[in-house]
């Protein structure tokens, strides 16, 4: 069996950095507890590590104690999550990935000034959640073609419109030609971001040249997903958390197989992955 790997895979500047950052609040502020409002990363493995370190993961703003530390995760917060911590005189460590806080200061300069918010994306994701939230949760979320087609917009107002980091090149272009032809006043903000573009052109290319594709990350994270939507659209593709989840009767069917993950996916799980395929 031959063994291709992506050439762009693994984890993107913004994760190793919140990841590092956090790291650094854990083992050097031992006498404070440590919280994160939903997990840093979308990754099990790699946030257990954390959470056996003392990291104390929560789902409510009202669960984090006062003058503790608060690492805000590397999809991003609310503007309210800011402001309920600064009242609690609690210390934040803002762990927020520098492409998504760009969007952010986009979407709550641009909503101040009185346009309206367009974003292009999962209502469910947390990255857009947190972006909506720099616009008291008034913007118009889109994720699909029909959606855009659909949408009643109003020709007296004006529009702006910024896009998931992780979301689909391809997708954002189709829904972008139809908003044009359908808003008289918007500006657009191509906001995807370039480690997602380099994951998901190499994986694309990858996955023209092997037989079959391992796309290795969490079932929650977004980017993995659509790095496994993109290699199906060329050959067989398996998608999996760790090397536990290969079906190795499968995999040994094939002769040439490419391996991608996604931008949470650390380096660790990857090799243990090609080192069970070296291996058969």
């Amino acid at each position: 069996m031959k063994i291709k790997i992506a050439e762009f895979s693994g984890y993107c500047y913004g994760v190793k950095r919140a990841m590092d950052l956090a790291w650094e609040e854990l083992t050097t502020n031992s006498d404070k507890k440590v919280y994160s409002l939903g997990p840093l990363i979308h990754n099990d493995q790699a946030m257990k590590k954390f959470t056996e370190n003392g990291l104390i993961v929560e789902d409510s703003i009202d669960k984090i104690e006062k003058k503790s530390i608060a690492i805000v995760r590397s999809h991003g917060l609310p503007k309210d999550f800011y402001d309920k911590m600064d009242i609690n005189s609690t210390q934040i460590v803002d762990a927020t990935c520098p492409f998504v806080k760009k969007i952010q200061d986009i979407v709550y300069e641009n909503y101040k000034s009185g346009h309206i918010i367009i974003l292009i994306g999962d209502a469910d994701h947390p990255e857009i959640k947190g972006i909506n939230g720099w616009s008291d949760n008034s913007s118009i979320i889109i994720n699909s073609v029909e959606d855009a087609e659909e949408f009643v917009f109003l020709d007296s107002e004006s529009y702006i419109v910024a896009v998931q980091t992780t979301y689909k090149l391809e997708k954002y272009l189709q829904i972008e030609k139809i908003l044009k032809n359908r808003l008289k006043k918007v500006e657009f903000f191509n906001t995807i971001c370039y480690a997602t573009r380099e994951r998901q052109d190499s994986a694309r290319e990858l996955s023209k040249t092997v037989d079959a594709m391992i796309v290795i990350g969490g079932t929650s994270s977004s980017n993995t997903k659509k790095l496994a939507e993109i290699c199906s659209e060329n050959c067989i593709t398996f998608l999996i958390e760790t090397s536990k989840d290969i079906d190795i009767k499968k995999i040994s069917s094939f002769n040439t197989i490419g391996i991608t993950a996604g931008a949470s996916t650390p380096d660790f799980i990857i090799d243990e992955v090609k080192d069970l395929l070296l291996t058969k």
